[in-house]
């Protein structure tokens, strides 16, 4: 038996299970089989090359984002063609030509553009389309979720045309049967579900778990507040089906099965996630306030251009990216060429920015001088630690390293002196005293006999 039927025959054991106290272990070691079949078949077979097939494109600019969406489906039955409009949309940001046809399946695979945003490089990626069961390898569905794992945000493209949409199915002109599709909400579902099987988590964040294994001393169980969802049984037996028995788990959040799995997994990438509805102009307005007012959503039509503007300041609030301009000493600030600092991408504070510029400047720094919003005063003076916000200007002010060249300059008779007294006494001398000419030497006196 496989692994992918393996896992289908425990989904099915779960659905069959009823959910209650008396099933909660038994359903706590279930998730964690499944947890471990899931790591499984994400890892390469054995024996193969490291090279795949995959379309990773090398990473530009700033920040990078993907496209995700199902590909164009053709429905006769429904009398529709069914596409997102990823293509169109990374067209119409980027100016990149990304084909959009009237058949199935037009992007194979991955398309870059780069879009230009107040003063910085994102890079767009347009993804082949996600069907359901890409996280068991269906369509390439491993190597496009593998190019978002890669990535800084996704937008879920959807349709908003199906989300609450009449289709009219009639026979020679008379109507025989009028019913509402919501397919765009059954998309995002699906896509979630598939991200989510290969360790995406989208729009969440890190469990509030200490977790760390030990060589010795059993499995040290404690918590900060009264836990609802696991129990100190439950946790020991999803650790005994990682075969951990030697470890320690602190609980800072009322967790639940499946956030202590994610920990004692450690594979899991955390990750912003946009829903871009497109097509709004052939809904009433009615349904495009509903979809506005949903979470992390944009409503768009990349037909008539409407609030593209609104899209990519989505983007950039939650991407949450930092320009930072530099000022030298005794000139003024340089706005053309921001450097940009990022919370994923190693951090927003003075160090950071340092070690942007160079990895060793950071030794030379005495004290910055910081303009902008994250100062209390201009110019106030800041250590490494200084978290930096949107459009700060920073001056470095370094250390003086010449004192020795200036002791020199001022001094040279005495230092000539010291360097002289300092040079050491018989075999440890470091300097000769001898004349530098021969006809300055002093012949010794004869013996007297």
């Amino acid at each position: 038996m496989g692994i992918i039927e393996r896992i289908k025959e425990i989904e099915a054991e779960m659905a069959r299970t009823q959910k209650n106290k008396a099933t909660e272990y038994h359903l706590g070691q279930l998730k964690a089989k499944i947890a471990k079949l899931r790591t499984q078949l994400l890892e390469p077979p054995k024996g193969s090359s490291a090279g795949g097939d995959g379309f990773e494109v090398t990473k530009f600019g700033h920040g990078r984002v993907a496209l995700i969406g199902f590909p164009r489906k053709l429905t006769v039955a429904l009398y529709f063609d069914y596409s997102v409009g990823k293509s169109t949309l990374l067209t119409m940001l980027t100016g990149t030509h990304s084909e959009a046809a009237s058949y199935e399946f037009t992007t194979l695979t991955c398309i870059p553009g780069i879009i230009h945003y107040n003063d910085t490089k994102i890079q767009l990626l347009d993804l082949p389309g996600i069907i359901e069961g890409a996280s068991e390898g269906k369509g390439r569905g491993r190597q496009v979720i593998a190019v978002a794992k890669s990535s800084d945000l996704v937008l879920m493209v959807l349709d908003a045309s199906k989300d609450a949409h009449k289709v009219l199915l009639s026979t020679d002109g008379h109507a025989v049967m009028m019913f509402i599709v919501a397919i765009s909400e059954g998309h995002r579902q699906i896509l979630t579900r598939e991200l989510e099987s290969v360790g995406l988590r989208l729009n969440k964040r890190p469990p509030q778990i200490y977790f760390k294994k030990k060589k010795t001393g059993g499995i040290s169980f404690n918590s900060t507040l009264p836990l609802t969802h696991v129990d100190e049984k439950l946790c020991y037996q999803i650790l005994h089906e990682y075969k951990i028995h030697n470890a320690e788990v602190l609980f800072r959040e009322d967790a639940t099965v499946d956030d202590l799995i994610d920990v004692i997994e450690g594979n899991r990438k955390y990750i912003k996630c946009v829903y871009v509805y497109n097509k709004i102009d052939v809904i009433g307005i009615d349904d495009v306030d509903k979809l506005a007012r949903r979470p992390n959503s944009v409503v768009i039509s990349c037909n008539l251009k409407l609030n593209l503007d609104r899209l990519l300041s989505k983007m950039w609030e939650e991407m949450g990216l930092v320009r930072v301009y530099t000022k030298p000493q005794g000139q003024q600030p340089d706005f053309s060429d921001p450097v940009v600092l990022s919370a994923d991408r190693g951090g927003c504070t003075v160090e950071d920015f340092c070690n942007h510029i160079h990895r060793n400047l950071i030794k030379d720094v005495k004290y910055v001088l910081v303009w902008g919003t994250s100062a209390r005063h201009y110019p106030q003076h800041c250590g490494l630690g200084h978290v930096l916000q949107d459009e700060d200007v920073v001056q470095i002010v370094k250390k003086k390293v010449f004192k020795t060249v200036l002791t020199m300059v001022l001094r040279p008779i005495d230092w000539v002196g010291q360097e002289k007294e300092e040079g050491g006494r018989g075999r440890f001398k470091s300097h000769s005293t001898a004349p530098a000419r021969i006809s300055d030497r002093q012949k010794k006196a004869p013996l007297k006999t």
